[in-house]
């Protein structure tokens, strides 16, 4: 788990907010992952820790491969929350989970 995934668990853990899944399965037999993710309410978090750094998830074929994943998760019933390290640290990711949550 990645530094800004370890931190928006533990902004969670601070709150009254249900606690996510980390690292959650779906799609079988993909195996795809989700950082965190509430299975029951079918909402995810996924940190696009690379943005700044033109990571892994930047490069055309990295790209293809996360669009065919969030594309699948829309088509399952997923709702997924695309955050950046900055909007963790700001509040806003947490913001959204919250209202997501409802």
């Amino acid at each position: 788990m990645s530094y800004s995934e370890e931190l928006l668990y533990r902004t969670i853990c601070n709150t009254q907010l249900p606690l996510p899944v980390r690292e959650y399965v779906f799609a079988n037999p993909r195996r795809w992952r989700f950082d965190l993710a509430w299975p029951e309410r079918k909402i995810a978090v996924e940190i696009e820790g690379g943005v700044w750094i033109l990571g892994r998830h930047q490069r055309p074929d990295g790209f293809r491969r996360d669009i065919d994943k969030y594309n699948r998760a829309t088509l399952l019933g997923w709702r997924v929350l695309r955050v950046t390290p900055d909007m963790i640290v700001s509040g806003e990711a947490l913001d959204l989970v919250r209202e997501a949550l409802g």
